[in-house]
């Protein structure tokens, strides 16, 4: 096959849960230029994988003005996620360079995480799991999801998937949104409410919004206050959506039962004070992470960047809505 053009690849697992996304670039014609280092790349690193490149397909990394200037030629960028946070869109649009994302791509996995962290707080397992590695058999008493109300802000994708797994369970399911659609009501039972009953209400409430100007410390300390004592927050979304400081306080004297994080407002999130409190779990953004959904996200992708060069429409373009809401939180 001849080569056609030469693409930057910044995600370290590119092709490792299925080698598919690989095999359909490579027999378009695109030479792979890939990161090597088994890693997140950091702001220098992509500077210098990118030159040469005429299109790239990045995950995490960030792709900043200054990267894209290192890739005069650069023309196409297909990004491997959901979340835009780590492209400079408007530096793209500046230097005429499309950009694509896979959104939905990571739905499923992402509710199960949420599921995950939930069935966890509420069952005491990682207390549980302690106690038995300290040599003690000591049964933890836990709560079962059918006794309890779950409040999901932000009933999106994501939002939707979790609430449909939560009402198998029988938990009782209420919810918030900006935009609230009522047409879910045909399909699962949610009752829709204001965002400071279902902070009220709820034993459980579960963070699905986007990261924006409106929703940046959507959950801070005043937030905090009106939870429940023995009531868990769990947050599979955006990193920044909740006030760590405040979450730190409300976890260390016991105003919230514990929290489920999965994002964090910096990352990599490395030995900060929540990482010493005993009630609550972390994982490290890995909501996306399975196998399906790796295979999935690259998959779409590279059915972007093959568009792309084949001059078809390209599926999963980035809104323009997307470019807005960057500058609107660079004005912030």
């Amino acid at each position: 096959m001849k080569i056609r053009t030469t693409a930057m690849v910044s995600p370290e697992q590119w092709g490792a849960c299925n080698p598919l996304s690989r095999t359909m670039l490579e027999d378009a014609g695109v030479k792979l230029i890939r990161n090597d280092k088994k890693r997140l790349l950091v702001e220098d690193e992509m500077k210098e994988l990118i030159r040469g490149c005429d299109v790239a397909i990045c995950g995490a990394e960030p792709m900043t003005a200054e990267v894209m200037d290192q890739a005069p030629e650069l023309r196409f960028i297909a990004r491997c996620a959901v979340g835009l946070d780590s492209i400079d869109l408007n530096a793209a649009r500046e230097r005429n360079i499309g950009v694509s994302y896979v959104p939905g791509a990571n739905a499923d996995t992402v509710a199960e995480l949420t599921l995950t962290h939930i069935l966890m707080l509420i069952r005491g397992v990682q207390k549980g799991d302690a106690l038995m590695r300290q040599g003690k058999w000591l049964r933890v008493l836990g709560r079962s999801l059918e006794e309890l109300t779950v409040g999901i802000i932000g009933m999106g994708r994501i939002g939707r998937r979790t609430a449909k797994l939560l009402s198998a369970f029988g938990a009782k399911i209420i919810a918030n949104d900006i935009d609230p659609d009522e047409s879910i009501n045909s399909y699962l039972p949610v009752e829709w409410v204001s965002k400071n009953r279902l902070l009220k209400e709820a034993d459980i409430i579960c963070l699905h919004v986007p990261k924006t100007p409106a929703t940046i410390d959507i959950i801070n300390e005043e937030e905090l206050n009106l939870m429940k004592n023995d009531a868990f927050l769990v947050n599979t979304a955006r990193g920044g959506l909740i006030n760590e400081e405040a979450l730190f306080d409300a976890l260390n004297k016991n105003k919230i039962a514990g929290a489920g994080l999965d994002v964090y407002d910096k990352e990599p999130y490395l030995g900060g004070p929540l990482s010493k409190l005993e009630n609550i779990i972390m994982t490290c953004h890995m909501g996306a992470n399975t196998i399906v959904s790796r295979a999935r996200m690259e998959i779409q992708a590279a059915e972007c960047l093959i568009a792309y060069l084949d001059g078809d429409h390209i599926p999963r373009i980035v809104p323009d809505s997307e470019y807005d809401l960057q500058i609107a939180m660079k004005n912030r």
